[in-house]
């Protein structure tokens, strides 16, 4: 059959009143965004940082000066500049700041070991990184032959408030505990300081700005396949996604909402919700360098939260905390949650907690990522990921074949096309020819069931990757780790569902002749080649792994195996 069955667009129908069935083409680019937020909300506060805020126009005033200092170093359209960064005032800035001179961002997790950074660092190139101080020398040890000319180091304390900042000076325990969880002392040489960059008595205003089809941003991510490659996304993909945001909750208020920085800025999720949906209304954005329910807590009783982004374990966490009265959550009229499925009791727990609505959506980094989302009214379906956001069409299809189209109610791959959609891998035309056909529909990866009236629900994967805590993990990449080891002969690993909606990451090995599994080290021996949250949290020693008649070991037996057992 055709697609005219999904042209009918049935969805429109579940739409919260308000919302248009469309969005208009982006005008702006993201500086121009953030300049018109600086420009009408100069008085109200931007960002909030444990108690210290930067109102818009201090804002404006610091990116104007970053990217001088970034400009003065020679960063120029189309260069790359890396941020490893986690939640703070200078990470909104620095992302603007290279921004404005149509330079191109590339966001990394800072809590990254030395070998996956240096592997993204070997893709992408980019001569300056400005880099949370606790990561500095990570970077100062790559070889020179990669192009890194120049780290920005940045002591995030130094946004804390006068009080806090001499608080955590104390001949203290918890004072130096505190600290050490917040800022580092480089031994690297040769860095440059953030308060040197800023220090820029003269701002140029001869640098030409990025246009609304220039690359603003390199996403790492590990696709619908699992080797982590840069999406490209450029300032029309990422307007227009902070647009379709606004457009899907027109109960907001410009200039009068406070959303909470939960979420990491440098994953996709928590840039488009905090780092550009929130800036494009005005909002005040309360930074958190981690989720920490006392953090939280603390906060909520100065600057209560009104919209709040976040994955379903936060959720579960905040809600059961507000049923004890631990914190006031009345304030929240409106959350949603994406990155993994959303359990109902989570939503009902919610809801009943807080008075306002929860709603589950969808996206993937390659759709800025958001596509799809529960309406934020009584139309809202608990258990399915929503209707596709304005501008977006879908479609369902033959798995191996994208031509043949899939009517409502049948199982098949889930297609989305629309103003959000990136333009490809970054250097990778192979692994965008997989996922992006020639008419702009973008491959999910994932197992779609539509019903008539056009809600969506996820109910299988066709690719591997691991969501844990939000995060994509490759299982490749962990299986790589793992045969590194000389104990180790080969390696599956596989997600295992968890009831908060999460998966945990689990491996099952094959030991070389005499060896005994000691799981303890060989997770020990992942920490050093992986982030803390893709080692697996439980290790099984079988005799052999389940293969293909090529030889391909099969995951989906293996994880029925560690399901079973």
């Amino acid at each position: 059959m055709s697609a005219s069955t999904y042209e009918s667009r049935p969805w429109l129908a579940a739409y919260a009143d308000g919302v248009p069935a469309e969005i208009g083409v982006p005008a702006q680019t993201l500086p121009e965004m953030i300049d018109a937020s600086v420009k009408a909300f100069a008085r109200r506060p931007a960002l909030e940082f444990f108690g210290a805020v930067t109102s818009y126009r201090d804002l404006g005033e610091q990116i104007q000066r970053a990217a001088e200092g970034l400009r003065r170093l020679g960063v120029k359209q189309g260069d790359r500049v890396a941020l490893v960064l986690p939640n703070c005032p200078q990470h909104v800035v620095a992302f603007y700041a290279a921004l404005r001179l149509g330079a191109i961002v590339i966001e990394h997790n800072p809590l990254y070991t030395a070998r996956e950074l240096r592997h993204q660092f070997e893709d992408h190139g980019a001569r300056v990184a400005i880099v949370w101080d606790k990561s500095v020398d990570t970077l100062a040890d790559f070889p020179a032959d990669l192009k890194l000319e120049r780290i920005i180091s940045v002591d995030i304390t130094t946004a804390l408030p006068f009080a806090k900042r001499l608080a955590l000076r104390l001949p203290l325990r918890k004072a130096r505990e505190s600290r050490n969880k917040l800022t580092g002392t480089p031994q690297a040489r040769g860095t440059l300081t953030w308060k040197k960059l800023l220090d820029n008595r003269r701002i140029s205003r001869r640098t030409a700005g990025p246009r609304l089809e220039d690359v603003a941003l390199l996403q790492y991510t590990s696709g619908t396949t699992g080797d982590p490659k840069g999406a490209i996304l450029t300032h029309s993909n990422l307007r227009a996604n902070a647009m379709q945001g606004r457009a899907w909750v027109p109960g907001l208020v410009d200039g009068e909402e406070t959303f909470y920085g939960v979420l990491p800025l440098f994953h996709a999720y928590g840039m488009t919700l905090c780092l550009t949906f929130a800036m494009s209304i005005g909002a005040k954005l309360v930074l958190f360098p981690t989720f920490d329910l006392d953090l939280v807590t603390d906060a909520a009783r100065t600057s209560p939260p009104t919209f709040l982004p976040a994955v379903p374990p936060i959720y579960d966490q905040l809600a059961r905390a507000a049923s004890r009265g631990s914190i006031d959550l009345s304030t929240v009229r409106f959350a949603i949650s994406g990155a993994m499925s959303l359990p109902v009791e989570t939503v009902r727990r919610w809801e009943e907690a807080t008075g306002g609505l929860l709603v589950e959506g969808y996206g993937m980094t390659e759709a800025s990522p958001v596509a799809l989302g529960n309406p934020m009214g009584p139309t809202r379906r608990p258990g399915t990921v929503g209707v596709p956001f304005p501008s977006t069409e879908i479609r369902v299809v033959d798995p191996s074949d994208p031509a043949v189209d899939l009517a409502f109610g049948e199982r098949g791959e889930l297609l989305i096309r629309g103003p959000q959609v990136f333009q490809g891998y970054w250097r990778r035309p192979g692994d965008t020819a997989a996922v992006l056909l020639a008419d702009g529909w973008l491959r999910t990866g994932d197992i779609a069931e539509v019903s008539a009236d056009g809600f969506v629900t996820i109910v299988d994967r066709l690719k591997e990757l691991i969501i844990t805590g939000g995060f994509n993990v490759s299982p490749t990449e962990v299986e790589q780790a793992l045969e590194a080891h000389p104990d180790v002969v080969s390696a599956a690993v596989v997600g295992v569902p968890r009831s908060n909606g999460s998966e945990d990451v689990v491996a099952a090995v094959v030991l070389r002749e005499g060896a005994v599994l000691d799981a303890g080290a060989l997770r020990d021996f992942c920490r050093t080649r992986l982030a803390s949250y893709k080692v697996p949290r439980r290790i099984t020693a079988v005799d052999d792994l389940p293969r293909s008649l090529i030889g391909k070991v099969l995951r989906r037996q293996v994880r029925d195996r560690m399901l079973s057992a």
